[in-house]
């Protein structure tokens, strides 16, 4: 009950922030508020300084102590781990998505690195073999099949999303194996941890693009919003897949 009063307060407050529409007859500016579909950008702007203030408080800070900390082996290593262990997720969604040919090069990948990889922690198939990890979430799903993205929106602590990879998201967490052991302390901490190395290193990945664009952009809130979506479009259409040569 507490939890129905506080999603439909979340989107009364999403609906009231909702930007007012250029009139028809500034053809130029209701064509570039159309573009950005971004009804809510007053709410999405208010998250995002939300956000920004966490990030230099908490969130960059704790990675670049990792960075530092971490060896580039070691992270490089703990992110094969990772990929590896979200095989199940890109699996399905591969198979889901009507793609053979990437599920088994999914299932491949995950027995060759879980066995000669060393748990994960060595892409062989990638290095030797020349298959190279691609992911799959259920909001490429969706999109393959023919779901709109929706208005764009900034989420709490997660940052740039829609309502299509909102709801990709949520499935995703319960296709994780992980989600299916029940609860318990040794499950708790496991999922835990794997959520915050997880997240720790998809920072990590991008952050010196981040600092980039808060350093040079004039409106990074903007400049995020564009990334954002060419990067969800390469994903959609596997632009952002590489071919190596076999070794």
């Amino acid at each position: 009950m507490r939890f129905t009063r506080f999603t439909m307060l979340g989107l009364l407050a999403f609906l009231a922030a909702c930007a007012t529409p250029p009139p028809v007859t500034d053809r130029d500016a209701l064509a570039e508020f159309n573009a950005n579909n971004d009804p809510a950008e007053p709410f999405n702007r208010a998250v995002f300084a939300v956000n920004q203030g966490l990030d230099t408080v908490l969130v960059r800070p704790a990675t670049m102590a990792y960075r530092t900390l971490v060896p580039s082996p070691a992270r490089t290593g703990l992110r094969n781990a990772l990929r590896n262990i979200r095989t199940p997720v890109i699996l399905l969604n591969d198979m889901l998505q009507g793609q053979p040919q990437h599920a088994g090069n999914t299932l491949g990948r995950f027995v060759v690195n879980t066995t000669l990889g060393l748990g994960g922690l060595i892409d062989v198939a990638d290095w030797y073999w020349g298959v190279p990890f691609h992911n799959e979430d259920f909001g490429q799903t969706l999109a393959s099949w023919g779901v709109g993205e929706g208005p764009y929106l900034v989420l709490p602590l997660l940052g740039p999303s829609n309502p299509r990879d909102t709801l990709g998201f949520a499935v995703d967490i319960a296709s994780q194996p992980l989600t299916w052991l029940g609860s318990g302390f040794e499950v708790n901490l496991l999922s835990g941890l794997r959520t915050g190395l997880g997240l720790l290193d998809a920072r990590e990945a991008v952050q010196d693009t981040l600092d980039e664009v808060n350093r040079t952009s004039l409106d990074p809130y903007a400049t995020l919003r564009s990334g954002y979506r060419q990067g969800r479009n390469a994903a959609i259409a596997n632009r952002d897949r590489g071919a190596r040569p076999a070794r």
